[in-house]
């Protein structure tokens, strides 16, 4: 699959379905970018954060954050958080939609997962201070039949799924794998 089937098929199916919205309440607010670009084949692009920022020490997730009181939008909160943590400019960035909200169970966020095409050379610039560097990965690698591995975890009595997915020696789990899992079923073979 080309990224722009990719993203078209992800546009559609957006568009097709009712989001997932967590009411406001208790949970911190959170948006981050789901970002898709070419390198001759569709690529995910994921930031490792540092061992020294505030949460989610050494993790790898997409690159956003917290909503801040001055951001317009759920989006424009993503976008912000982009442009300071990978250097990705706002403008190379074409919006498809969003996924649904995700909660994490241990440090009490709420994500909204925006989905976005990048179309032009990009340099990433991690800024060091909260991301370590940027991994891109295979959409066909993640997506491929075994891609995520599931394991059962329990937490305060409740048993749920903890999705893994590893690549070139990085574990990606926990929250950002749930939203890639949410993307894979999203796309997946259909209609």
């Amino acid at each position: 699959m080309t990224l722009d089937e990719l993203a078209e098929l992800t546009r559609r199916r957006l568009a097709a379905r009712e989001r997932r919205v967590v009411p406001p309440g208790p949970l911190v607010r959170a948006a981050v970018l789901v970002p898709l670009i070419e390198r001759g084949e569709p690529y995910l692009v994921f930031a490792k954060r540092t061992d020294t920022v505030g949460s989610h020490r050494g993790q790898i997730g997409f690159p956003g954050g917290t909503v801040d009181p001055e951001d317009a939008s759920l989006l424009a909160a993503a976008l912000r958080e982009c442009e300071e943590e990978i250097g990705l400019p706002r403008a190379a960035v074409e919006p498809l939609g969003a996924l649904d909200d995700t909660e994490t169970f241990a440090t009490n966020f709420v994500i909204t997962p925006w989905i976005g095409v990048i179309h032009e050379p990009v340099a990433w610039r991690p800024d060091g201070a909260e991301i370590e560097r940027v991994i891109e990965v295979p959409f066909a690698a993640i997506s491929r039949p075994g891609g995520l591995r599931v394991e059962e975890w329990e937490r305060e009595g409740v048993r749920r799924p903890v999705y893994f997915f590893d690549y070139n020696g990085d574990t990606i789990w926990g929250a950002t794998a749930r939203i890639v899992k949410h993307y894979l079923d999203l796309v997946a073979d259909g209609p």
